[in-house]
């Protein structure tokens, strides 16, 4: 068997490999992956074991094999379910970057790392616009990542995260690049490894780093890194009752899988809500932990574009069943993935934005 076709698969990852490779599959029905797809293959317990046997040598190594690795979201739902929370997502990241050194990666996954660089000019080019709004310093203490998905692809969010966090600190500075998460999950693992030490070296002597998007707070935790929603929370006593939301109907909050299992932070985004609806917002009858995946992490809609649609639309017709209304979220990958399938979805960001009375949109 060609040495190619193996996988020196990092030696930390040993343990976690054998731990599904033992198990009786308890985790199947957890992974939004493997629901959507009815495939044995991409349950947590396959996917890792095809990753341990393909690292043993006993499994060789070729595309089909490899795409399994990219049939993950990160939502940590089977980690959550585990009793030894074996860390399924991280590790699959671990495989991907060897599936990719071994040339396995698809094709979809490897063009679009190829972008990275036009990414972070796109998102630094809207970052420079913001970097006008009153409150932004070069010298202040409170440093920001805003994230690339919402600078690219929601800038009107990515602005109510500035304004919102300028209200509630006073003045704030503006961190460029990116987290890179994006070539994490493509399986660059050295980019992303550099990305993060340059964010890093941004932030060093800041009094707080606050970061817009929770799936780049996941990456850069133990920088650490403070969820938008957390910092806001915790200065929320500015926060007024938005009339037009609260009498619009149902407001029902979706748990980002970065922030909740990823971050274990449920409580903020759920009191900001309670501030600006002056009430409890609705909810899924999945959340919180239990709370289903949206389908738009850890590069699926790149990976699995299909797969990835077919799991935001579970999660967007179990939001009509229990009444429809407002969907808000807090997350640019769960807000795009929603507006993709056409429902409206709100930023919880525009609701502080808002509530803070930088906006009238809701008044």
């Amino acid at each position: 068997m060609s040495s190619a076709k193996h996988l020196p698969l990092l030696n930390g990852a040993s343990k976690a490999l054998e731990t599904c490779g033992y198990c009786p599959k308890l985790c199947r029905s957890t992974c939004p992956v493997s629901n959507v797809e009815a495939r044995e293959a991409l349950i947590p317990w396959a996917k890792m074991s095809a990753a341990w046997l393909v690292a043993r040598g006993n499994l060789p190594a070729d595309r089909e094999i490899a795409q399994t690795g990219w049939g993950c979201s990160g939502c940590h739902a089977c980690t959550s379910f585990c009793e030894h929370a074996n860390p399924v997502a991280e590790t699959l990241y671990g495989a991907r970057a060897e599936y990719r050194s071994a040339g396995l990666a698809p094709e979809a996954v490897t063009t679009s790392a190829r972008r990275q660089e036009a990414r972070v000019r796109e998102a630094d080019a809207v970052l420079a616009e913001l970097a006008r709004e009153p409150g932004v310093r070069p010298d202040a203490t409170a440093a920001l990542l805003v994230g690339c998905a919402y600078l690219r692809k929601a800038r009107p969010e990515a602005r109510a995260i500035v304004r919102s966090v300028i209200a509630v600190s006073g003045s704030v500075r503006l961190v460029s690049g990116c987290c890179g998460a994006p070539l994490l999950h493509a399986g660059d693992r050295a980019g992303f490894d550099a990305a993060r030490a340059r964010i890093a070296d941004a932030t060093r002597g800041a009094q707080c780093f606050v970061v817009g998007d929770p799936g780049c707070a996941l990456v850069l935790r133990d920088i650490p890194a403070e969820p938008f929603v957390s910092h806001v929370a915790a200065r929320a006593t500015r926060l007024q009752p938005l009339l037009g939301l609260s009498q619009s109907g149902p407001v029902r909050f979706h748990d980002p899988c970065a922030l909740g299992r990823g971050l274990s932070e449920y409580a903020a985004p759920r009191m900001l809500l309670s501030r600006a609806l002056g009430r409890s917002p609705d909810e899924f009858e999945a959340n919180r932990e239990s709370a289903a995946c949206s389908g738009g992490g850890a590069m699926l809609p790149i990976a699995m574009p299909q797969t990835s649609a077919r799991i935001a639309d579970e999660r967007l017709a179990a939001h009509a069943d229990a009444g429809g209304g407002t969907l808000v979220t807090a997350c640019a990958s769960s807000l795009r993935r929603f507006r993709a399938q056409g429902t409206p979805a709100m930023d919880i960001a525009s609701v502080v934005e808002q509530s803070l009375g930088l906006s009238h949109g809701l008044e």
